[in-house]
């Protein structure tokens, strides 16, 4: 596996990037922006430009709710959202349509990544799902909310959804807030909201003191948020999950701040004395600095080295400053920068499992359209391939979310241990040279026959490699690996043979005699090129 970091990047500047677009800006801005982008869309954004580009991209599309199509749920309807109905009375039964509703969000999950078009939505909604890494709830129509609120607020203002998240009923549950309250504080939100959600953990300065908030700003912080709670988890009765607030259980006293807050004073003020405090939190500059270097590490590269630290970092900052935290012109700044496309950072990350596994469908095109059990149960089936590859979306490891996006010194070469790569290297098999996934009599394998037929001249075997690197690997192979692919591909015949084989498919496309051989060369190929260690990096 190569290096996530060849050389050092050589340029700095956020300005606006000016060279020369090729397939291979284009293809390094997708990928960066998708979890895998078709030959038409890199094509596309090829043509259109980087502004045009990035337009697009920021675009978030409206999408539909999970639809109910487990026979355990008994209260919603075959094909109709579940996210308002209902639990059952009876407890088994319950745990059992909660079941059924966590397949139905998880197949909901997978196929908004399948189907994520030319939108950087899924990619920053993955971002803050790590950002702010809760576990599924208890009861799904909460967890449904999480995942809700972050798509609604994916490119919007950070502090809005800092604030609601605050208050979200899977968040309350997740670290103890719905059980904080005067009677009996829990410091576990006001501990993640200052050191992993919003200023950052500096180094410790002294007893207590962590650089940007100290011991005392995160008991404060445990009785500001007081008072909240959550009603209707798993109820038979009730049609939805809802935070509510509690004034008995509210802690009234004034809350004094540390130093590092200019020694604010934060008076009670009932249901609204949280969003108060998160005002004052975000009056700190090093709250633009900590959100913006993790935009940095998820989008470009973990390396925050001294010129980036000078240079990128303060940079963005004062983009988000200026714009009251939208998140939005940040990353638009980012991807449009003279750094972005700096050579040395395209293909200088290790690719995630999540990535890996949808780059093998998104970019030949291959979507999931049977019926909605089967479909869904496709889709969950991806689920679980993902977190068998240590990425199973909903499930992060810990509060911190995934250590490949924050644990020096490895970072992304932790996707890649020996255990998850050979679970790439089985995949990769199990969906080109072995028989798919096999859900209700239906097949799920790439669809390398449309892949092939939507390049730019498959009758051409040069034509037909060229283009499949292009698609799938950030940078150049040598000219020995590109010789090894087309050989497969050819079946070690002349080029002309491989001319003949395709027409003679053209003139009978649905005989198995002539498309049979075609499928099976691009198969042999594309798994081939799933096991070169380029591959995994983006």
């Amino acid at each position: 596996m190569p290096s996530s970091v060849i050389n050092p990047p050589t340029n700095h500047s956020l300005s606006p990037y000016t060279g020369a677009w090729t397939n291979a800006q284009a293809a390094h801005l997708l990928r960066r922006s998708l979890f895998g982008p078709s030959f038409q869309q890199i094509n596309q954004v090829t043509s259109d430009g980087l502004d045009a580009a990035i337009a697009q991209l920021m675009i978030i599309p409206a999408i539909g709710q999970p639809l109910t199509y487990d026979p355990a749920e008994t209260i919603a309807t075959f094909g109709q959202p579940w996210q308002n109905s209902p639990y059952p009375t009876d407890v088994e039964a319950a745990q059992e349509c909660d079941t059924a509703r966590a397949k139905s969000l998880g197949a909901w999950l997978m196929q908004r990544i399948n189907n994520e078009g030319m939108s950087i939505a899924e990619k920053m909604c993955f971002f803050w799902h790590n950002h702010f890494a809760a576990i599924l709830s208890f009861d799904q129509r909460s967890s449904y909310n999480y995942f809700d609120l972050i798509r609604q607020h994916a490119l919007g203002n950070f502090k809005t959804l800092i604030k609601e998240m605050t208050n979200n009923t899977n968040m309350l549950e997740f670290l103890n807030g719905a059980t904080n309250t005067f009677y009996s504080p829990n410091e576990n939100y006001a501990r993640e909201f200052l050191e992993l959600y919003t200023i950052g953990k500096g180094i410790q300065i002294g007893p207590g003191d962590y650089s940007n908030y100290t011991e005392e700003d995160v008991a404060a912080g445990a009785k500001i948020f007081t008072g909240y709670t959550v009603e209707g988890l798993r109820s038979s009765t009730y049609t939805s999950v809802n935070t509510i607030y509690v004034p008995l259980y509210h802690d009234n006293s004034t809350k004094q701040l540390s130093y590092h807050f200019n020694s604010e004073v934060i008076a009670s003020a009932g249901p609204v004395e949280y969003s108060n405090y998160i005002d004052v939190v975000f009056q700190q500059n090093e709250v633009a600095y900590f959100i913006s270097r993790k935009l940095y590490r998820f989008f470009v590269n973990h390396e925050l080295t001294e010129e980036v630290e000078q240079n990128i970092i303060p940079a963005m900052a004062a983009i988000m400053i200026a714009n009251d935290y939208e998140i939005q012109p940040v990353v638009e700044a980012l991807l449009k920068s003279q750094h972005f496309y700096d050579a040395n950072l395209i293909g200088s990350a290790i690719r995630s499992p999540l990535e890996m596994l949808f780059s093998m469908f998104n970019c030949t095109g291959t979507t999931i359209n049977f019926d909605l059990a089967t479909t869904s149960d496709m889709y969950i089936s991806l689920y679980y391939l993902g977190d068998t590859m240590g990425q199973g979306y909903g499930t992060p490891p810990s509060v911190s979310g995934w250590p490949a996006y924050y644990q020096a010194p490895n970072f992304t070469k932790l996707w890649v241990n020996g255990t998850h790569l050979k679970n790439r290297t089985w995949l990769a098999y199990y969906f080109t040279l072995a028989t798919g996934l096999d859900v209700n009599g239906e097949i799920l394998k790439i669809q390398t026959i449309p892949f092939l037929n939507g390049l730019s001249n498959p009758a051409n075997a040069n034509n037909v490699i060229d283009d499949i690197i292009r698609v799938f690997l950030p940078k150049p192979i040598s000219a020995a690996q590109r010789q090894i692919l087309k050989f497969i591909l050819l079946g070690g015949q002349p080029d002309f043979e491989w001319t003949i084989q395709y027409n003679e498919y053209l003139a009978a496309p649905t005989d198995p005699t002539y498309y049979l051989p075609i499928q099976q060369k691009v198969e042999l190929t594309l798994f081939q090129l799933f096991q070169m260690p380029e591959y995994h990096t983006v």
